[in-house]
């Protein structure tokens, strides 16, 4: 099991940053900020089709500190592990002549991308070290965590408006230009605007979010980490939004939010009709897990999880062999009401709900059943983006 996710783990992670900035720039940081990493619950690739997603924050951070500097030239570096070199990059701040742009190490990429799309001028040089316990590839949205902590930052930095909701569409933009990666605001929004003891039914197209409550301490969110790496920015997940896209055409709407089942038939090939089948009913899917989370009826919401699950294997086509044993292997245990893949898919993590007093032999059952070695992390939802108390500057 992983504590890297409670107060103590947010601590520890602050003074390894704080050490490695004193190390590598001399003095003390001025700022310290954390952003969460997120689980969804339900609602799976039904952002991008201006659908309903119920995710929640996770104690799971990345951390960064700094200070400004004069000059135009920025220093970032990670000790967060990974295989993506080198682990500190210079840039200088972007001008409108000479924006910043893609490179390598593509973990800079994130970071370059949210001060291109940062909301206040003039933004000050500066300095700064990153620290994450979110795991790389797992679908908790790390790159999300990073790209909330570098604008939380900058706001210490150069303060912006302060309006939460345009702080996610500008790391969401910052995600599309300078990672590739075309995905929807969920997981920019909840790591923004999580609520400690709350899950986040969130409108992807009004932007609205209403908290649902998530705080029976009988009750239990274990995630389980493949430890099967995914990557986003491979051809799966821009094709999938794409057929969305041609399926929304076909059937003359804006987008699937507007399509109904009826709708479908047989207008498209049997692929598009596929993945459309599994947006139109997920997001059908989304709204009454949450109505069920408010009535407390657990397993409502279990049942709902795995047929979310089984959709996105069968019709969406994005789990994997592991993803699809670790599920299996979480329903053969009494107390637990609901296990599913969460995030992009082929790989990363699943998301299970059960009793309290369930988690230990649940575990231990998927150890068993499972040929991998999976991580697993008992959480409660978490705070979105802060500042951590007693470094602001």
């Amino acid at each position: 099991m992983d504590g890297e996710g409670s107060a103590a783990g947010v601590g520890a992670l602050l003074a390894a940053a704080l050490r490695v900035y004193e190390r590598s720039y001399g003095g003390e940081a001025q700022v310290a900020v954390c952003a969460p990493g997120r689980v969804n619950l339900i609602g799976e690739h039904t952002d991008y089709n201006q659908g309903l997603v119920l995710p929640m924050a996770l104690p799971l951070v990345t951390v960064i500190v700094g200070s400004s500097t004069s000059g135009q030239s920025c220093s970032v570096e990670t000790i967060t592990d990974s295989a993506d070199e080198p682990r500190r990059v210079d840039f200088d701040l972007p001008t409108e002549s000479s924006p910043l742009t893609r490179g390598r190490p593509a973990w800079a990429n994130y970071v370059k991308g949210v001060v291109q799309h940062y909301r206040a001028q003039p933004l000050p040089a500066f300095k700064a070290v990153i620290a994450s316990s979110v795991p790389l590839g797992g679908g908790l949205s790390s790159s999300a965590s990073l790209e909330v902590a570098v604008y939380t930052f900058l706001q210490q930095l150069c303060p912006d408006d302060g309006d939460k909701v345009a702080k996610a569409v500008a790391c969401q933009q910052a995600e599309h230009t300078h990672a590739g990666v075309p995905c929807g605001i969920m997981d920019q929004f909840v790591s923004v605007l999580g609520k400690e003891g709350h899950a986040l039914l969130i409108d992807c197209r009004s932007l609205e979010a209403t908290p649902v409550p998530l705080a029976d301490p009988a009750l239990v969110i274990l995630i389980t980490n493949s430890n099967v790496r995914h990557s986003l920015t491979g051809s799966e997940y821009p094709s999938r939004r794409k057929q969305c896209e041609n399926a929304a055409a076909i059937l003359g709407k804006s987008s699937l939010r507007d399509a109904t089942m009826q709708n479908l038939e047989d207008r498209m090939d049997s692929v598009t009709y596929q993945r459309a089948h599994h947006v139109i009913e997920e997001i059908a899917r989304t709204a009454q897990a949450a109505d069920a989370l408010k009535r407390g009826a657990y397993a409502e919401f279990g049942r709902l999880m795995v047929e979310s699950h089984n959709s996105l294997r069968d019709l969406y086509e994005v789990s994997c062999p592991e993803l699809d044993v670790l599920v299996a292997a979480a329903m053969e245990v009494d107390g637990v009401f609901g296990s599913r893949m969460t995030g992009g898919g082929f790989g990363g993590c699943t998301v299970t709900l059960l009793q309290a007093d369930a988690t230990e032999r649940t575990i231990k059952h998927i150890q068993e059943k499972y040929s991998g070695r999976p991580t697993f992390y008992i959480t409660t939802p978490s705070e979105g983006a802060r500042v951590l108390s007693g470094m602001k500057s």
